[in-house]
Formats: structure tokens, C-alpha cells, sequence
């Protein structure tokens, strides 16, 4: 991930960075230590202000020292203090013009708010992960994933809760253009699975936090025993990626009730649908020709008026 704060090409002042700052506050978020985490959260929670703060000023705020907080613009990738003033205000300027519009701050749910109000903060946390993630995603990473799952003799993917259903949909989307590919939810098969692996072969480990023991663990012996291993993963310093070759990153903000299953799910959702592509578009014509036979067998088989009966298959 690049760690230049960049700004896109867009005209006016409202042009939004390619990527923020605060997606990599967020993405820092698991590895900083407790003192520099303040630091984390007082930028998060307003990073206007902080923009216009001293570091003296955000050091007190934090109750921690400005050793501290150089510390953490240096987790960022940063020079200094000034740096991350100047790349906060234009985070800033692009959070309070995405707001003009109506949208809401944060995907923070409360007890008070209206249906319409829950419906507007959960699309917008949705639209702007998605949006986070395509700016955060490696090209190049991206593009030796995809090399390597085209060529690939077999792929085994492994996630659990929310992340297997996000596994599944890239397995059979691998499966109907034609390549051997696995689901591994359960922790024993998944080690299993992975022991059998070897050069030629890609293991792929999806877990928002990274933490998930049982992904990390299938991941670990993929890579111990000499097959190319892919993390996708919201936090690029995990104990996930440190077993992957190559690390996919997402850029998910919760909302309230999250626990993996909402914004998480949905910028997983549009990686591995970027993996996928990539890949098809490999082999575009036999691609093309697998997705529009398994359509026409599916389509086959959708419920009809009464007397019009299923099409036949064959």
C-alpha cells in the first residue's frame, strides 16, 4: 500500500485523496500500542480538529507525550506531525463535502434514530467501504493474485462466520468458469486441506481482522508447505498477513451492530469480485462461454406460470 497522501485528479477543492489518511489510521488501528491507539481514536473521532491542534494540544488531549505521537505518524508512514495536519485537513475537507450532500457522519446506530435515518448511515457505511477499499487495494498485489490463481492447479480458500460466506461466493464463481477450488469453513478440514497443498497451488485466507485462529492456522501450513498464499484482510499488519505472500486489503467502517457482518462483508465481497475478474478475464472467451452454460442449466430450472412448465434441460 502506497503511503503517499495523493490527491486525485477530480476539479475543486472537494477532490477526494486516493487514499486517506484515515483509511490507514483504521488499518494501524490492531498494531499500534495503547498510548499511540488514543492518538488513533482522537484522529477518528475529529479530524478537523486535529488538523488545526498543535501537538503539544493533541499529546495533553490523548493524555500521553509527543514522542508518542510522532511515534504514531511514523506507524502511518509519515515524517511528522505536519505531515499528518496537512493530510487530515484534507481528509477533513472531503469527509465535510461528502456531508453537504445529506449524508450521515458516521454508521454509528442509536436508539433514537429513525428507520429512514438506520437505512441511510448502513447504504452510506456500505458505498463508503466499497469506495475506501478500491482506493486502498494494491494494483500490483492485485495483479499477482490474479497471475497466480489463473495458473493455479487447485485453490483452497478458508474463512469462518461472515468471511466463509464471502469464501463461497468466490469458490463457486472460480468453480463455474472452470477451476478446481475449495471451501474450508471447519478448522480440522481446513488443515487438512492444507497440508495437501504444494507449489502450483493458492491458498486464499479471508478474515476482517485477521485474527481468525482457524484461518490463520490453515493459511500458515498452505504457506509451510511451499503453496502461494493470498490474505484478504482489513488490517494489512495482522497475524493473518504475516502468512500471506500477498495481502488484499480492505477498508471497512462499521456500523453499530456490526460484528463482521455488514460493511465488513461487502468491501470483502467487492475484493474477491476484483480477484475474480482479473482472473476470468484471463481466459475472456472460455469464461464467457462456462458463466453462459451454467446460466442456461440454472435458468432451466426457475419456477414458472402454471401450464408453461420448466424449460428442459439438455
Amino acid at each position: 500500500m502506497s503511503t503517499s497522501e495523493s490527491t486525485s485528479t477530480g476539479a475543486g477543492p472537494a477532490a477526494r485523496p486516493t487514499l486517506s489518511v484515515l483509511i490507514r489510521v483504521r488499518g494501524a488501528m490492531p498494531n499500534l500500542r495503547p498510548a499511540e491507539r488514543r492518538v488513533a481514536e482522537a484522529v477518528l473521532a475529529d479530524p478537523a480538529k486535529v488538523s488545526e491542534s498543535s501537538i503539544t494540544t493533541v499529546a495533553r488531549q490523548c493524555q500521553t507525550s509527543e514522542t508518542t505521537v510522532l511515534r504514531f505518524c511514523r506507524a502511518l508512514g509519515l515524517a511528522g506531525y505536519p505531515e499528518l495536519r496537512i493530510a487530515l485537513a484534507r481528509a477533513a475537507q472531503w469527509e465535510e463535502s461528502d456531508q453537504a450532500g445529506g449524508s450521515p457522519v458516521t454508521g454509528v446506530i442509536t436508539k433514537t434514530d429513525t428507520l429512514a435515518e438506520v437505512v441511510a448511515k448502513v447504504t452510506h457505511a456500505d458505498a463508503r467501504s466499497v469506495e475506501d477499499t478500491g482506493a486502498a487495494l494494491d494494483i500490483g498485489v492485485l495483479e499477482a493474485a490474479v497471475t497466480a490463481v489463473a495458473a493455479a492447479r487447485r485453490v483452497d480458500v478458508y474463512g469462518t462466520g461472515a468471511s466463509a460466506l464471502v469464501g463461497q461466493d468466490l469458490q463457486l464463481k472460480l468453480h463455474r468458469i472452470g477451476l478446481v477450488s475449495f471451501l474450508w469453513s471447519e478448522h480440522h478440514q481446513a488443515l487438512a486441506s492444507a497440508a495437501l497443498l504444494g507449489a502450483g497451488d493458492v491458498a486464499i485466507g479471508i478474515s476482517h481482522t485477521g485474527t481468525t485462529a482457524e484461518v490463520v492456522d490453515a493459511l500458515k501450513v498452505a504457506r509451510d508447505r511451499g503453496a502461494t498464499t493470498v490474505a484478504v484482510t482489513n488490517f494489512a499488519g495482522s497475524l493473518l498477513a504475516e502468512h500471506a505472500e500477498l495481502v488484499l486489503t480492505t477498508a471497512a467502517r462499521e456500523t453499530t451492530f456490526r460484528s463482521g457482518a455488514m460493511s465488513s462483508r461487502i468491501a470483502q465481497l467487492a475484493v474477491v469480485d476484483c480477484l475474480f475478474s482479473g482472473v476470468a478475464q484471463r481466459s475472456y472467451d472460455q469464461a464467457v462461454e462456462a458463466l453462459e452454460s451454467t446460466y442456461v442449466v440454472v435458468q432451466s430450472r426457475r419456477a414458472t406460470r402454471p401450464g408453461t412448465g420448466p424449460r428442459p434441460l439438455g
